[in-house]
């Protein structure tokens, strides 16, 4: 029987430092051992337990996806020890990743569907993977319009500016932009404004083809979801991670739960009808 609390060896092969205040980065892993990739097969909106020995492991969701092959991304947030650590690890230092865990975005039943994503801050790790996977030319075609609702402080502070931008130029996907304050950048040419108001300008009404993804701060999500409500979006259609309750990711630890769900087994992902049933402890 596999050990669960047995990390799979990786190797850093490239780190990207996302923001201007050097806190976020991005760390794409290669596998020491090859055959580990087999092993470490996700979905989008899954998480792994990031393991650095001698300093402990922290939940993170995966930010490749799962079509891009031969490597595994996290971007991490510098907090605490065990993502400081991380952060002064270089390229070729070997460390371990624990998963995947949790569930993910349901994809089956978005097939067929238009998809809203809507994001914000470095919450946006999960969104980038589905993004990723259903731009994939191979998935493209199993998705009507898709819009991305994706917002940070400063534009300094947003995440993967080579692929928003790539992301704005294709006419097969609708992108929202947008950042609290652009004052010292006179040439912001994108939205000027808080993720629930942009979203209410520029996503599209609910119906029963239209579903919703939402995954940000909790200030963010408390006041979005009153927007979707507006915009007249089913609660069974508005899907929510829950990822920063993660523990121990294999619900051991009994520290994520909410009532009588584990967030690391029932969840992350839950819809907002799910929500509403449990216990208003996230």
């Amino acid at each position: 029987m596999e050990n669960p609390y047995l990390p799979i060896p990786v190797r850093i092969d490239k780190v990207t430092i996302e923001t201007e205040d050097r806190n976020l980065k991005t760390f794409r892993f290669v596998y020491v051992n090859p055959a580990d990739e087999n092993r470490f097969q996700y979905k989008a909106g899954q998480f792994g337990e990031l393991s650095v020995s001698g300093k402990g492991e922290i939940p993170i969701g995966i930010a490749s996806s799962p079509t891009e092959k031969g490597f595994v991304m996290f971007t991490v947030n510098k907090v605490g020890l065990v993502s400081s650590a991380l952060h002064d690890m270089v390229e070729g230092d070997v460390m371990g990743i624990r998963g995947p865990l949790g569930n993910w975005y349901p994809w089956e039943t978005l097939e067929g569907k238009n998809v809203v994503i809507i994001g914000g801050g470095f919450a946006f790790t999960t969104l980038r993977s589905s993004i990723v996977m259903m731009l994939d030319p191979a998935n493209r075609g199993k998705f009507k319009d898709i819009h991305v609702v994706y917002g940070a402080r400063s534009p300094g502070m947003l995440l993967y500016r080579d692929e928003l931008a790539a992301w704005e130029a294709r006419d097969d996907i609708n992108m929202h932009i947008t950042v609290d304050s652009a004052k010292d950048q006179p040439d912001w040419k994108y939205n000027v404004g808080f993720v629930p108001a942009v979203t209410e300008a520029k996503a599209p009404k609910g119906d029963d083809d239209t579903y919703a993804i939402v995954c940000g701060p909790p200030v963010m999500i408390k006041f979005t979801q009153p927007v979707l409500d507006k915009l007249g979006y089913k609660h069974d259609h508005i899907i929510m991670s829950l990822e920063n309750r993660m523990k121990c990711g294999i619900g051991m630890c009994g520290r994520c739960n909410i009532g009588k769900d584990f967030v690391c087994k029932d969840g992350p992902v839950f819809t907002l009808e799910q929500l509403n049933k449990m216990p208003k402890e996230y």
